[in-house]
């Protein structure tokens, strides 16, 4: 249950994929209004850390072309244009190889621009390119003054995506029991684990030890000096919270107006992450139960009891396949990304007691990003190589037991889970993690606007405040709504949308601490 952990962008999951094309150059000269700064502009915005860099990467000018379509999607509308960004492999080598980040692009549609505007669409991992055409309605007042900006960071989608396994070798795999009962099941769990690593090493070769959110950080820089910006304009949706913390840590003199939306508690370790989802997981489906009339313990206990069938006993689907326990839990999961799809969770969980597990496993499905042909997208890949090279912490499976029982009473329904996740999550291996919790401390950066809902399942509202403590005084500036969901801009909240638009649009920082919903 490990790509749960960092709260993955469930609002990017569903979405169609469209291409760029590769990302293993820049391309030649852009054409004829295409936008990008001269080379002198670019140059014009450098620090003394960034004029160190070659001005290879700096003058770069990028070759905004026509999206390729890929063969599940048609490329987005003509308004939308790709691009390859230059970045160093190695950021304490920027003179040395170079790999290829795909962008995406959408020009400010009206008058008095602002500038570029990033998205981070959480995972870590998840596609920009992919996503933000396909989010572009729900921002459509910030597109007036920005050009939307998404991109694939490095390691994952078409900035040389991680595979680490083929799709028959993913599918045999759900058959591992991820909350092993035996030494045979711990032992396969765990060789599971350290397998996955080693096909990860082989296929990302040197990349993987430079997938981290710290060079996706740097990376994001150079993005803002190529496009031209003096500042950099940001919003960050789970996962990309961490990023954007990262951010202002190592560049608070060049932070512009950075949202952040289901902010990860920066104070949390991997274990810290882990309690923090199974706490935050339990408590929306209560939420759920409670919206359905039911005693939210009842409705957990009844869960438990069909995951722990599920542990011996698979469900037939109409599929052919099984609905495992791990399967169960994911199918589980994923509706509660999104009030709007509780109603399938009823369906769902009420066909597995009648003894048919199809419906949750088609929601596993969707969560795991496998089309009907059988194929796996790899967002899950780059999530494990990306979140591997950040935590430094290993947990043993001697440690992980021991905390077990801690896991299980803050969540009956997913605490084993996520228990036995810190385990073989990071499990041999092949390249060391960087450090425990990731540094955000921004002084001197201006004011970011950090949101949370207390409902949120995957990044619970507990960390906007524990990010806003971290960035420092006059820094993180704290914006709550009580609602349902992964995430609160754009899930119809007017004051929600409209503070955050007020931010983005004129500057306007709202009181720390406003609340939203009643």
């Amino acid at each position: 249950m490990a790509r749960h952990r960092r709260g993955a962008a469930a609002l990017a999951a569903g979405l169609l994929l469209t291409g760029c094309g590769g990302a293993s150059g820049t391309g030649g000269d852009e054409g004829k209004g295409s936008g990008s700064p001269p080379p002198s502009a670019a140059r014009s915005t450098a620090t003394p850390s960034s004029a160190a860099l070659p001005s290879s990467l700096t003058s770069q000018r990028l070759d905004w072309h026509r999206c390729k379509a890929t063969d599940s999607s048609p490329a987005p509308g003509d308004t939308w244009r790709c691009a390859a960004l230059k970045v160093p492999l190695d950021w304490s080598d920027p003179g040395g190889r170079t790999i290829g980040l795909a962008l995406v692009r959408a020009r400010a549609t009206g008058g008095d621009r602002i500038g570029s505007l990033l998205f981070n669409f959480g995972g870590p991992g998840a596609s920009g390119v992919s996503a933000m055409p396909y989010f572009e309605p729900s921002v459509s007042a910030l597109h007036e003054r920005y050009d939307l900006v998404g991109w694939d960071p490095r390691g994952a989608g078409a900035s040389e995506g991680v595979r680490c396994r083929g799709d028959r070798d993913i599918e045999a795999a759900e058959a591992v029991d991820a909350t092993p009962d035996t030494p045979a099941e711990e032992r396969a769990y765990l060789q599971d684990a350290a397998d996955f690593g080693e096909g990860c090493r082989k296929a990302a070769g040197p990349l993987l030890a430079h997938v981290s959110t710290t060079d996706t950080a740097r990376d994001m820089d150079l993005m803002r000096q190529v496009l031209g910006d003096q500042k950099l304009h940001y919003f960050g949706m789970s996962y990309g919270t961490e990023l954007g913390g990262v951010y202002a840590h190592l560049f608070p003199r060049r932070t512009g107006r950075l949202v952040l939306d289901a902010v990860v508690d920066p104070t949390a370790d991997a274990v810290g992450h882990a309690e923090n989802q199974a706490r935050g997981f339990q408590r929306a489906l209560d939420d759920y139960f409670a919206s359905t009339g039911q005693d939210p313990a009842r409705g957990a206990r009844k869960t438990a009891a069909l995951l722990k069938r599920l542990d011996t006993a698979p469900l037939p689907t109409s599929s052919g396949r099984k609905l495992t326990q791990s399967l169960a839990v994911t199918g589980i999961i994923l509706p509660l990304y999104s009030e709007s799809s509780w109603p399938r969770l009823t369906d769902a969980l009420k066909s597995a007691e009648d003894g048919d597990g199809s419906q949750l496993l088609a929601l596993a499905d969707e969560y795991d990003d496998r089309d009907a042909s059988g194929h796996y997208s790899t967002v899950s890949h780059s999530q494990r190589a990306i979140s591997c090279l950040d935590e430094r912490q290993r947990p043993t499976p001697a440690r992980t037991k021991a905390r077990l029982a801690r896991f299980e009473r803050i969540s009956p329904v997913f605490g084993d889970f996520l228990g036995w996740d810190t385990a073989g999550w990071c499990h041999d291996w092949p390249v060391p993690g960087q450090y425990d919790t990731p540094e955000v401390a921004a002084p001197g950066a201006a004011p970011i606007l950090l949101i949370g809902n207390t409902g949120d399942p995957a990044t619970p509202y507990e960390g906007a405040h524990r990010m806003a403590e971290e960035l420092g005084r006059g820094v993180g500036v704290e914006l709550t709504w009580k609602g349902e969901g992964h995430g609160a801009y754009g899930r119809g909240s007017d004051c929600v949308d409209s503070t955050v638009n007020a931010y983005l649009l004129n500057g306007s920082v709202p009181k720390d601490g406003k609340v939203c919903g009643s």
